[in-house]
């Protein structure tokens, strides 16, 4: 999508999440579209063009975010090319990601950086949606541990750079340490955009939870079903947070409200542990309860088998696209390994400096029930909070399993829940500067 009247191009990047598809991010196209057209943003004399990467899509999601990042930039660049044939000029950037997408667009905006992009285009937006900014975090509880323990293994490349468990740059930091360090081009191309937003789920997000979607060292809203919290939400885009308290003293434990196990209300409110297309009414989630024990394992066995296909399938491209050949050596890696060694030398001292800024006693702390923070995801944290045009987006949604997919809308058709979240992306539309 592009304004056909304007010369000047402001174009805007769309990065879907792992396992994703452009197809994820319909909502997202149609609002901004709908948000542009609806009003007079079009004081920078730059028309929007809207582009949903391709490549990087379904199992290609296992390949890393390097890869990833690299296969987005390559599009990117070619994308301007059409624009230029059409007698255009792209002088103005924005990019937002999803999920893992928010991992990828900081990889782009860090090959941009090194290739000179913003000595010419001005990098405007950078948002993310449910981004796991630090890494994903190891909560005490046995899902997050079989999380730790499965997703590096079965996820390739990216499931690795999730747990910050690869050795990505020559002196063995993950990627992830690198991109929120100062001292590199991931940091030093984000911090040329005039408006960073990050929106992040409260609660209920299973997939990346609050803490690394939100860059917090800790989790106010870690006990909200008992600690009495409450929420106001914005008047305009709900479920966006306006502000919320917590009492100082938790409020009386409430009576059960919900039927009590194995009644018959019990019975007939039943869900089952499956995703919501699957989910079926009174009876027929009885029969679904009675074949659990033999569903259950069968599809935990189907996912693992499908999980380990991809995975090979994903180790097996890169070993060939790793392979060092003319087309790969203007890669990021390979120049970041030919500068690192610079780098840290010159680095080396003010991060061993004992006079240097120490983390207060409060950002250390963390609470009850709340995962433990790695030292390098306390630096990746600080680092990524001292970006001065840095602002956060509280999303509260209740009464859903798993808020992931519902901050972006993912599927409205099939699943009519997710259009709580369109307040969220009309917010990101709004606040969107041409």
């Amino acid at each position: 999508m592009s304004d056909q009247t304007s010369t000047n191009v402001h174009l805007l990047v769309l990065i879907h999440g792992m396992w994703g598809n452009p197809s994820h991010l319909a909502s997202m196209h149609r609002i901004i579209q709908q948000s542009i057209n609806e009003s007079s943003k079009h004081q920078n004399g730059a028309g929007l063009h809207v582009m949903l990467p391709e490549t990087n899509r379904d199992e290609s999601t296992y390949d890393g975010i390097d890869w990833g990042g690299e296969r987005v930039a390559t599009e990117i660049f070619q994308e301007i090319e059409k624009i230029e044939k059409e007698g255009k000029r792209v002088t103005r950037f924005s990019i937002t990601g999803y999920s893992l997408g928010g991992l990828l667009a900081r990889y782009v905006v860090g090959i941009l950086y090194q290739r000179e992009f913003f000595s010419t285009v001005t990098p405007v937006n950078f948002n993310t949606m449910a981004t796991p900014h630090i890494g994903l975090l190891l909560y005490p509880s046995i899902i997050s541990k079989c999380s730790s323990f499965i997703v590096p293994r079965f996820l390739s490349r990216t499931g690795e750079q999730f747990y910050g468990t690869d050795k990505w740059s020559t002196t063995g930091k993950s990627l992830l340490e690198v991109m929120a360090d100062p001292e590199h081009v991931f940091y030093r191309g984000l911090k040329l955009f005039l408006h960073i937003r990050i929106y992040a789920n409260a609660i209920n997000d299973l997939t990346v939870p609050y803490m690394t979607a939100y860059v917090d060292n800790k989790d106010p809203f870690i006990n909200h079903t008992t600690s009495g919290l409450v929420v106001d939400y914005d008047d305009t885009y709900y479920p966006i947070v306006k502000s919320f308290d917590i009492p100082d003293t938790p409020p009386p434990k409430r009576e059960r409200t919900s039927p009590r196990p194995l009644t018959v209300k019990w019975f007939k409110s039943y869900r089952p542990p499956l995703p919501p297309r699957f989910q079926a009414p009174f009876p027929f989630n009885i029969v679904s309860l009675i074949l659990l024990p033999i569903l259950f394992p069968t599809f935990l066995s189907l996912v693992i088998v499908r999980l380990s296909i991809s995975s090979h399938h994903s180790r097996s491209r890169i070993k060939l696209l790793e392979t060092e050949d003319a087309s790969t050596t203007q890669r990021l890696i390979h120049v970041f390994a030919k500068l690192e060694p610079e780098v840290e030398d010159i680095v080396a001292d003010m991060e061993d400096d004992p006079a240097g800024p120490a983390l207060s006693e409060d950002t250390v702390r963390i609470p009850e029930q709340s995962p433990p923070i790695t030292p390098a995801q306390r630096r990746m944290m600080a680092s990524l909070n001292a970006l001065p045009q840095l602002k956060k987006e509280r999303v509260y949604i209740p009464d859903v399993r798993n808020s992931h997919a519902t901050i972006i809308a993912r599927d409205i058709k099939k699943l009519e829940f997710h259009k709580i979240g369109e307040g969220v992306l009309r917010h990101w539309a709004d606040v969107f500067v041409m």
